[in-house]
């Protein structure tokens, strides 16, 4: 997960020092944001196809646990490492700009006394400058539409697609009125494991016998 780093003044000080903020978001994984979007889409998807089969006089119910079924299927987690070595290099890159920009701030820190007004100025347009270029890296590398994101899409959505499509199927083949999905939040008090399709969508998937 990225840092931010946010540089602004300090109003409260006399001298309208550049104070250098280091801003540590929530930890969350990407690649449990990414299972949770994959579970949520399988859902939806899942509901539209089923509600009308809903209505009929013979129901019949299955559930799934797709977080289960991706850690069983060996290309998610090739796909996953590709994701997060990527990840990491980029992550590197940025970090190594921020500690340029740290270090500018420091340098500029200590010789501000003996610059001149409009070098100080010069000094602080040029941290502030390199800190826009960093922060617009960030956001190109791990932003909502960035290349991590794209790449997630990429490499990640022909698995969820082969996933709905076979629990498309086996809904279509058992006459299944609805199929829930155990890891997308849905309030479950208890779920029988009778029901439980996950192995035979991963047989259907080719990946259990």
């Amino acid at each position: 997960m990225a840092v931010n780093f946010t540089l602004q003044w300090d109003s409260n000080s006399d001298c309208d020092n550049l104070v250098l903020n280091l801003i540590y978001p929530d930890h969350i994984t990407y690649e449990q944001h990414f299972k949770n979007t994959i579970m949520k889409r399988i859902s939806i998807l899942l509901a539209g196809l089923l509600l009308p089969l809903g209505m009929a006089v013979a129901q019949k119910y299955a559930f799934v646990d797709t977080e289960y079924i991706l850690n069983n299927i060996p290309n998610y987690k090739a796909a996953q490492e590709q994701l997060d070595k990527q990840s990491e290099e980029w992550q590197k890159e940025v970090e190594a700009r921020y500690a340029d920009i740290e270090k500018m701030y420091k340098d500029y820190q200590a010789e501000r006394v003996l610059l001149a007004e409009d070098m100080r100025k010069q000094r602080e347009e040029a941290i502030i400058n390199k800190e826009k270029e960093v922060k617009e890296l960030q956001k190109n590398y791990f932003g909502q539409d960035g290349a991590l994101f794209k790449k997630r899409q990429e490499l990640i959505e022909p698995i969820q697609d082969e996933i709905y499509t076979a629990i498309k199927d086996l809904a279509t083949e058992n006459g299944y009125a609805a199929i829930f999905d155990t890891s997308s939040g849905t309030s479950m008090i208890y779920t029988n494991p009778r029901y439980d399709i996950s192995d035979e969508v991963l047989q259907k998937l080719g990946y259990k016998n």
